[in-house]
């Protein structure tokens, strides 16, 4: 058995696994080495892994099919850009990758520009903290769409159930990397920030100010928001002091499940930038 075909049997296990030894691990990190302090235990921590567990549940009850499912049904019938090319395994796999990770670039930007899908993504925004817990902190409806979107992507470009796999893994783990209570020995940051997205990186967009929430989309790859414009490497105050969050969703009453699992239904608060219409 080749290690791709036993990664494609025991996904499941493999990213649940991951992602629990990922998680333990970067909150002993933000532990050691806090940037903010946001990583000692508050009650939105709990929070937030709630609503990491409905999302899941909701795939689950939404989905017959998932990405990896969907790119495994695909191959053999030959749908999709990938299984039409007979190029080599890792060309095809590097492809992928690079072009769901711009896709999912190209998704944030939808969902910081659209009022309506800003409503379900302010959930995530609305954190007053930034911890590793931030990462997994999105509205159960943002992540059914998600999959609606990826389902989509994997559809049209038909890649192979591996790429899906490690693009997968790399959303979900790179996820609570760049959300992490940490920052990186600068000399390192300023070095990985040529490829990939840094903690430091990321926090500039959870900033209240909407100069930088509306830039450093990226979620792996640094490279699109150098090339589109959307690239910010400081913020206008020291990390450790930088305002966290929307203006207006502040409260306890605000950070409680039930009123997260609410808030989009909530009309929009337009003393925040990406309450508005887009701009032209």
């Amino acid at each position: 058995m080749t290690l791709s075909t036993w990664l494609i049997e025991h996904e499941a296990a493999v990213r649940l696994l991951g992602f629990v030894l990922v998680l333990a691990l970067l909150s002993l990190a933000q532990r050691l080495w806090p940037t903010r302090n946001d990583g000692r235990w508050q009650p939105r921590q709990a929070v937030n892994l709630a609503l990491s567990l409905l999302g899941a549940l909701t795939l689950r009850l939404l989905f017959p099919v998932l990405a990896v499912a969907l790119a495994m049904t695909l191959q053999p019938h030959g749908i999709g850009l990938f299984n039409l090319l007979h190029w080599p395994a890792w060309l095809e796999i590097t492809l992928a990758v690079g072009l769901l990770d711009l896709a999912i670039y190209w998704q944030h930007r939808l969902f910081h520009a659209v009022p309506w899908l800003w409503r379900l993504h302010r959930v995530h925004h609305s954190d007053t903290a930034f911890d590793v817990t931030t990462g997994v902190r999105f509205h159960p409806l943002e992540i059914a769409l998600s999959m609606l979107i990826k389902l989509g992507l994997v559809a049209l470009l038909g890649p192979a159930a591996l790429a899906v796999i490690l693009f997968e893994l790399l959303l979900s783990l790179g996820s609570l990397f760049t959300h992490s209570d940490f920052s990186l020995p600068p000399g390192l940051d300023r070095g990985l920030r040529y490829l990939l997205v840094t903690p430091s990186m990321h926090r500039i967009h959870h900033s209240t100010r909407r100069q930088e929430t509306d830039s450093n989309f990226g979620f792996h790859l640094v490279w699109w928001d150098r090339l589109f414009g959307s690239y910010r490497a400081q913020p206008a105050s020291p990390e450790a002091k930088m305002p966290i969050g929307l203006e207006n969703w502040r409260s306890t009453r605000d950070q409680r499940l039930l009123a997260l699992l609410l808030q989009p239904l909530q009309q929009p608060d337009t003393s925040h930038c990406n309450e508005n219409p887009p701009h032209a």
